[in-house]
């Protein structure tokens, strides 16, 4: 014979307390899914609601009937007008990146030895730190690609940093080496080399190129290296590279000679002019924006002279006066 045991909850059995928490528990149930058909169905008509987040209403979408109003903004509490507001009101951390090798992802231990409250940490505590840094460092880059791409975009920051050159431009340098390294091109090239590569050929993709000679001042690789090695990936990457627009750089040196927007817009007609005539074929791009704004400034009645054009293009001035002749032809022969 078995016996049944049974324990007392205040006067209440086991059992019956177990039936009672099933009922409670289906009648929750219950109220929740009839909770979820009020809030997705309309009491009136039966059709579906939206939510109108700018007046803080749920309407139905087929009678407009105000369901419920008042309801919490649950958005942020600040406007940003433009992506720079956005990023530094932002609370949810920074956006992951191309440009750091673990793409932002990781955790970024600060060079400063305070605490919370700006208070100085003592010795003891500052070795510890300095050795949670060391270990970080290590975790970060678990290979030796990570260390080469680590290396290889702190290269490319730094030489686009130099150059002045956007951050569009540095993102998309840094794709192109996370392919060429994908792709094992980097065996027998020093990572220098690609990486101003990847820099000069994301420049001219962008619409923001510079010239060999201002990527060899701030590189560690010669001139030669240079355009072998950036021939050699835009070769094996199948990268679609335009030629240099020579107009291009006009802004640029109109704005570091100080001159006037008349000058600016001048110049681009010369090399307007240039084009239709067909002599900008074979030409160095710099030569002929360097000569264009030197000829621009001359017939705005700007005081320029050609070596400080010199000076700011990085070109010969035997160049701007050769280049400074064909132009004014070219546009004498479009004006007739």
């Amino acid at each position: 014979m078995t016996e049944t045991r049974t324990r007392d909850y205040g006067g209440e059995t086991e059992q019956e307390r177990t039936t009672r928490n099933r009922a409670v528990e289906t009648e929750s149930a219950e109220e929740e899914s009839t909770a979820a058909e009020r809030t997705t169905t309309c009491p009136e008509c039966g059709g579906s609601l939206i939510s109108d987040t700018e007046h803080g209403e749920t309407v139905c979408d087929d009678c407009g009937l105000v369901v419920e109003q008042d309801s919490v903004d649950r958005g942020p509490e600040w406007r940003a007008f433009n992506s720079g507001e956005r990023d530094s009101k932002s609370r949810v951390g920074a956006p992951t990146t191309n440009m750091m090798h673990d793409k932002g992802l990781s955790t970024n231990i600060g060079w400063q030895d305070k605490d919370a409250y700006g208070k100085s940490l003592s010795s003891r505590q500052r070795q510890k730190m300095q050795r949670l840094r060391t270990w970080n460092e290590r975790f970060r880059t678990r290979d030796s690609k990570e260390r080469n791409l680590k290396q290889a975009l702190g290269e490319i920051d730094r030489m686009a940093s130099a150059l002045g050159l956007p951050d569009n431009v540095r993102e998309t340098a840094s794709v192109i080496y996370r392919r060429a390294l994908s792709e094992d091109l980097l065996p027998g090239r020093s990572i220098e080399g690609v990486a101003t590569a990847s820099l000069y050929a994301a420049a001219r993709q962008v619409g923001n190129p510079r010239s060999l000679d201002e990527f060899t001042a701030v590189s560690r690789v010669d001139k030669m290296e240079l355009t072998r090695t950036y021939r050699y990936v835009i070769r094996e990457l199948g990268l679609r590279v335009q030629p240099a627009d020579p107009e291009s750089y006009v802004p640029r040196f109109v704005s570091r000679l100080e001159l006037s927007e008349e000058t600016q817009r001048l110049a681009r007609e010369l090399l307007d002019g240039a084009k239709e005539s067909g002599i900008t074929s074979g030409k160095s791009p710099v030569g002929l924006a360097a000569s264009a704004v030197y000829a621009a400034a001359l017939l705005s009645n700007e005081k320029v002279t050609q070596s400080q054009v010199s000076e700011v293009a990085d070109i010969s001035e035997v160049t701007i006066r050769n280049r400074y002749k064909e132009l004014l032809e070219a546009s004498e022969g479009v004006a007739a």
